[in-house]
This record gives C-alpha cells, structure tokens and sequence, in this order.
C-alpha cells in the first residue's frame, strides 16, 4: 500500500443526538483502522464533518418552532462530544458554517464543475405541497421508492440505497403536514452520471466492491445512469452560486461528498493516493457513486476502497423493562467506551441487519470483567506478593511457555491481517484478542500452584514475567478497539502506548520496574 491513506466517515446528520447504531457503523470502525495504521507508522488522514444543511436539520427546526441553526450548533456539540467521549479521534470534523474557507470552496468547486458542463440546468416534476407552500425535498418528501417500493424520503432510498429524483416517488405526501404533494414543473441543476459511465466502471472494477455495492452499481449501469439533483428551491443551505439559480440551495448529497474533499485536499494538490471510506448501507451511493464522479470530472484518480455496515435491528427493552437505552451519550455513561467500542465492533453488521439487545451489551462488560479484568487483577497480585509490586528479575518461562509464545507470535499476524485495510474485520480481531486472554488465564492457572508450594522465587517469577509479556502485548493489540483500557494498562505496566500491533508489542517492562494497577478494572467500569 501506499504511504499516504485518507479515512472518511459519513457526515452525521446534526438533527439529532448520535445513538448505538452511528457507533455501530462508520465511526468506531473506521477509528480501529485509524489508530492501527497510526501506530504502524502510517500517514493517515481521517475525516468528516456534521451534516449541517441537511434538509432533515430544517424539518426538525420546522416541528420544533426554532431556527434551523440552532437545531444544527446544538447538535454538532453534543455530536462531537459524544465521538470524542467513544474514542473516535478524527484529524477533521468540517463545520459547515464556520470551518475557514468551506462555503467559498463548495461553492467554487460546484461554480467549476457547472463550467466544465458537468452540471446542467434540467427541468422536471417536483412535490409541492400546497398548504405548506413548500417545495418539498429530501426529508421534506416521504413515499414510495420507485425502485423497491419501501417508505423512503426523497433523494436517495436507505432501503436499497438508489437514488430518486423527488418526483419520481410514489404517492408523496408533505413530512410537515402529511398532505399529498401535488408535482410542479422546476428547474433545476443536475449532474448527469451517464457520460461519468465508462470511467466509472473502471473505477468499480479496481475498488474491490463489497457485494451489495457491486449489486447496486451494476443495477444502475443497466438501467441507465441517472441525472443526479444537485439543487433544489429552499431558504436552508448553502446558496446555489451565480444569478440565474437565485433562491436555490446545493443539495447535501453532494455537499456532503464535497466535504469530504475539502476536508482531504482542499488545496487540489495533495491529493491523497489512497482512500477508505465507511458508510452505512443505505449512504453508499454518495460515497461509490457520486464521489468518485466529483473526483475524476477534476482529472484525479484514486484508488477507493469500501467498508460498508448494515442497520441494527433494536430488540427488547433495557432494564426493570424500561424502554431501550439507545442514545450513544446514556450507554457511554452506563457502560464506558471499552464495552461499548467492543460490543459494537463484536456485533457490527455487515451482512444483514443485526440485533442490539442491551442485555447483550450487559454480558459483554461481564464478559470483560470475569476474563480480561480478571486475570489482570491477579496477575498483578502475584507481582504484589510474590515481588513486593516489582517486575522479577527472571526470564519468562513456564510449563506451556513455549507453546503459547509460539501461538501468540502467530496471532500476532492474525492481528494484522484482521486490522489492515484490505483484508479489514474488526469482528475477528475482537475474538483474537479474547483467544490471548483466554490462553494467558489458562496458563496463569497451569502455572498457578507453584506460587502456594515451597519453592523459591526462581520458580514463581518465570511465569509472572510470562503473563507480563503478555499484557505488554495486549497493551498494544486491543489498543485500536479499546483504547482507553489499553492505554490505562500501558500505563500500570510503565510501556509507552500506542506501540505498533505486532510481535515485538510481546514483551515485558524491565526488571525491577514498579507496577502502577489502576484502582479500579482496567477495560470498562
């Protein structure tokens, strides 16, 4: 791979607080992928934005009695306290109504391309409701899809993530007031995909396409490519540049692809050489569609790659039958980062929608408790009686030692092979690391009686050094999915964090070092 790599993950609509199944799908997952290659020694470049002029922004604002931008800055805050809270460390989250340069860069960029005859005026129906005396757009038009005929809104379906013009759905109706649209002829401004058509079939054969990304491309090559909405007439976003669209609005679809852009190369000349873009299931056709087409209408190529996610499927109430707990903000606080990065990576959906049972997020702190904090806890007992809290002076050994480090060097590459971009599977990598908390209890336990017989240090400290080696190794494997817990036992151990996942994590702080255990469990609370 190359030695530059851009991570985007779908900008956030900032209508509403992020709940369980944001985390679920782009951000923690694309984060694990961050801190790996991070710590690999690569240069990465991960970033989003919130998706401010979203048209459900303005529907929220509608309902409420507010401003639309009141709506979007008290959500942007607690969206992006709530990632940073998860551990999701992005270099960029774009403002869009405030990050320097962005509305002049959009604007410029949709102004070139408009130029370049890659966008062109097109008149065709329109929902308008009546009473409302509204255009109706995006989250502003509910119905059909023309496609599958599921309920969808207007621009793009989440159910089989094919676009629509608004006017092609299927009995429309006001998402205000509920009353039926009536179509209106309009003028609008379009990006035709059709003679994107070969280059973009270049570009789908060379990505490695997920299946149902490759299913969804090869659907729209055969119907024909479709002329894409790229404005629409409201009084929310960004203002469509030039006289002769005056009172139009850029849609946020390619707003939101524009940010991703701008928030990589701004400059158009440090253009990355390779990309790894998360998105939901349902947002996949901005990021393998209509991306790439922005990208090579300006004479880029890049190499793109996709790691898509399916929806969570919520099931049964949360405790004494409460209502499920599914705001990202409450289940941090219940639960922590540790537990809830890790059950989310455990059950992240990716070919089907998945359930989320917040008792299954209860067995999972169990689970991390009664193994993972568990065999730490004694592990630093033993150093605490057996060396009065100094790492022994002592080769690592053991009965099964050589066995195990045989194994755990194996699962080491295992590791990587389940962290790296291509072959990406943030699933296996959690169950590879309970395989070495698994192993390392059990050959704690193997090795345990001889700390209780009359033996001598020179019999205890072979196998204590061992399960350092161990930890030291933990420390850095489960850093990109728990980093909180990784960098806290890094920190008992006296090992620098964020050490690279790889053999040479397996080793164990210098003889004589002073152990600091935290108070309280290491991974979660």
């Amino acid at each position: 791979m190359s030695s530059r790599l851009w991570i985007t993950a779908t900008p956030p609509a900032s209508h509403g607080e992020l709940h369980v199944g944001h985390l679920a799908g782009p951000y923690v997952a694309a984060d694990v992928l961050s801190r790996y290659l991070r710590a690999d020694g690569r240069s990465v470049l991960f970033v989003t934005g919130t998706s401010d002029h979203n048209s459900s922004v303005e529907l929220r604002a509608l309902r409420d009695g507010r401003k639309p931008q009141e709506v979007a800055e008290g959500y942007r805050q607690a969206i992006c306290a709530d990632l940073l809270r998860a551990g999701v460390e992005f270099d960029l989250i774009t403002d869009p109504r405030s990050s320097a340069g962005y509305r002049r860069w959009v604007q410029d960029l949709f102004s070139r391309l408009r130029a370049d005859g890659v966008i062109a005026a097109r008149t065709r129906l329109m929902p308008y409701c009546e009473p409302c005396e509204r255009w109706l757009y995006g989250a502003h038009a509910t119905g059909d899809c023309p496609h599958c005929g599921q309920p969808c809104r207007a621009g793009v379906c989440h159910a089989c993530a094919r676009p629509n013009d608004s006017g092609e759905l299927l009995s429309p109706r006001c998402s205000l007031c509920g009353t039926a649209a009536v179509l209106r002829r309009c003028r609008r401004l379009y990006l035709p995909l059709e003679p994107f058509r070969d280059r973009l079939a270049d570009h789908w054969r060379s990505s490695g396409l997920p299946p149902r990304v490759a299913a969804l491309c090869e659907g729209l090559a055969e119907d024909g490519l479709p002329d894409i909405a790229v404005c629409h007439p409201a009084e929310w976003g960004l203002p469509v540049p030039g006289d002769d669209f005056e009172g139009h609005r850029i849609d946020v679809c390619f707003e939101d692809v524009a940010m991703h852009l701008y928030g990589c190369w701004p400059d158009h000349r440090a253009a990355p050489e390779e990309t790894v873009h998360f998105c939901g299931a349902g947002h996949v056709f901005c990021q393998a569609v209509l991306l790439p087409v922005l990208v090579l209408a300006q004479g880029v190529k890049l190499r793109h790659s996709f790691r898509v996610n399916e929806t969570l499927r919520f099931e049964e109430g949360g405790p004494a039958g409460r209502r499920p707990t599914l705001w990202a903000l409450d289940l941090l606080t219940e639960f922590g980062s540790d537990t809830l990065r890790r059950h989310v990576l455990q059950c992240r959906p990716t070919d089907g929608a998945a359930p989320f049972r917040h008792s299954d997020l209860e067995r999972t702190r169990q689970w991390l408790d009664s193994t993972w904090n568990d065999w730490l806890g004694r592990l630093f007992t033993a150093v605490r009686e057996e060396s009065a809290g100094l790492v022994p002076d002592a080769a690592s050994g053991g009965a099964g030692w050589d066995i195990l480090h045989d194994r755990l060097i194996r699962t080491a590459g295992e590791l990587r092979e389940a962290y790296d971009p291509r072959s990406f599977d943030p699933r296996r990598a959690v169950a590879l690391l309970d395989e070495v908390v698994r192993s390392a209890d059990d050959f704690g336990h193997a090795n345990g009686y001889r700390w209780h017989g009359p033996v001598g240090p020179d019999r205890r400290g072979p196998a204590i050094v061992a399960q350092l080696r161990v930890a030291g190794a933990l420390a850095a494997w489960a850093r990109p999915v728990m980093p909180e817990g990784a960098d806290r036992l890094a920190s008992a151990l006296g090992l620098p964090a964020g050490r690279a996942v790889g053999p040479e994590a397996l080793t164990a702080p210098a003889a004589g070092t002073r152990l600091s255990p935290p108070s309280g469990p290491v991974f979660g609370f």
